[in-house]
């Protein structure tokens, strides 16, 4: 993950974190804008109360035939007798409440029920003006403070986020020059070790303590090739190419051979030949070798470890079976640097990036483990990895 990548997720976490603490406080101040919005609701009922009152007041009924009842576009109105019962009314909604006063029902409708004097304003005794409460301007105005809030908030938390990370990110930067020069370094001195260590071998004969030094130069050697993957996978674009994938597994037997040899395991190989993917050297070293070298890390000294490559019809299976402590969670142990038995060794990277392999090349993993009896890794390559060279032959 990058520095940006960093910021912007965590922007939005504190974002987040901030705008939930805000709610509360939020929520108060919007019943507080709600209150006085009914306030100036009941004045603005009040004033066109007053209007009403007014026009009846300067009715003549000596001089008009008629009096025509005052209408508005946001209100209703109407003259009610003792029993509430409508003398003239524009009001259709059902209201809830008859006592005098200002009244807002549940579906925030709003009305003022005032007084009038007896036999005054046509036999009526109460007037009522009401309108629909509307909330939303409150609603408006509590929204445009949460978005400025969550802006400003967001991109000062990347502001400063990418401020205090300058100096983390100088010291990382000197981290990877490091990890790459001390790499760079690391892979001659290793090459020179296993060359001699092939020469030793070819004009002397074989001996317990050789073995043992070419056994822990391969596994430093794969550690390394792990440590180089990491760094250069991201710099580089890895091209797929034809690999005959029933010669390069034998190839990696091979090659792990003492290494196992030093634990007393047995590889039992069962490699159809003829298999052909469409891949990355590379990545398929690294599944091949982790998935190897963690079968003879975590299995029992003189068990077996089981490889199989298999055309099953239009996929490819790449099978590791061993017999030893098996796992206990099987979703772990593809974290990074996650070691499910400390007492072993390495870093936990290795099925990391076996993970990130098969995640982009659509690989599926069946995994089965049980603990203290082993575990088998099922890794099945899709049909768009496979090449015409490919066997016809299934055993099924």
């Amino acid at each position: 993950m990058n520095s940006n990548q960093y910021a912007f997720q965590n922007a939005v976490l504190y974002t987040a974190l901030i705008t939930m603490i805000l709610l509360i406080p939020l929520y108060v101040y919007t019943l507080y804008m709600k209150s006085i919005h009914e306030v100036q609701n009941e004045l603005f009922l009040k004033q066109h109360h007053a209007l009403i009152i007014s026009a009846m007041e300067e009715y003549d009924e000596d001089r008009e035939s008629y009096f025509e009842f005052p209408r508005f576009k946001r209100l209703q109105s109407g003259l009610y007798d003792l029993n509430f019962q409508p003398i003239f009314t524009l009001i259709e909604t059902p209201m809830e409440n008859f006592s005098a006063g200002y009244h807002i029902d549940d579906s925030d409708y709003a009305y003022l029920i005032v007084p009038l004097p007896p036999d005054r304003y046509f036999g009526a005794e109460y007037l009522i003006v009401s309108n629909q409460l509307s909330y939303m301007t409150v609603y408006q105005k509590v929204l445009s403070i949460i978005l400025a809030i969550v802006v400003i908030v967001f991109f000062l938390s990347i502001f400063f986020l990418n401020r205090f990370s300058l100096p983390f990110q100088r010291v990382n930067q000197k981290l990877d020059n490091f990890i790459k020069d001390s790499m760079h370094e690391i892979n001659t001195p290793l090459s020179i070790i296993n060359i001699n260590i092939d020469l030793f071998n070819r004009k002397n004969p074989d001996n317990k303590y050789l073995q043992r030094i070419k056994a822990a130069s391969k596994t430093l050697s794969n550690i390394y090739n792990d440590m180089d993957y990491l760094i250069k996978n991201q710099q580089l674009v890895l091209e797929y190419e034809s690999i005959d994938a029933s010669a390069f597994v034998h190839e990696r037997i091979l090659y792990f051979n003492e290494v196992a040899q030093m634990k007393g395991i047995e590889i039992v190989e069962d490699v159809e030949e003829g298999i052909i993917l469409h891949f990355n050297t590379n990545q398929l070293q690294r599944i091949i070798d982790n998935s190897i070298s963690n079968a003879i890390k975590y299995s029992d000294e003189e068990s077996k470890i089981e490889v199989k490559l298999m055309r099953r019809n239009d996929t490819c299976k790449l099978i590791f079976k061993d017999y030893g402590v098996g796992i206990i969670d099987t979703d772990m142990i593809f974290k990074r640097y996650y070691r499910e038995n400390n007492d072993k060794g390495g870093f936990g990277i290795g099925l990391n990036i076996v993970k990130s392999i098969m995640d982009e090349a659509n690989i599926e993993l069946d995994l089965v483990s049980v603990p203290e009896e082993g575990s088998s890794f099922t890794y099945t390559f899709p049909s768009t990895l496979l090449e015409s060279g490919v066997s016809d032959t299934d055993p099924n």
